[in-house]
């Protein structure tokens, strides 16, 4: 692929993550991304790898998905 088109195509989101302190460190989640789980020694580190769990989950989706296209829908409820 092209670095260019790639750099271009890069988004940025936001995603709810859920950290939990245990006498093992910390374990982080991202409940939007069911099975996206990560932990780490500090909350810090905890942070640093849910980033990459959510980065890696994304690039999975992707590839599986192929040319299947995103799109984003408003729906409103009462």
């Amino acid at each position: 692929m092209d670095f260019a088109f790639y750099c271009s195509t890069i988004k940025s989101m936001k995603y709810p993550i859920l950290l939990h302190k245990s006498e093992y460190g910390y374990s982080a989640s991202a409940p939007s991304l069911p099975g996206c789980h990560s932990q780490g020694k500090n909350e810090r580190e905890a942070i640093v790898n849910i980033k990459d769990a959510i980065r890696v989950y994304l690039a999975i989706e992707r590839q599986e998905l192929g040319a299947t296209k995103w799109r984003e829908v408003e729906v409103a409820f009462a």
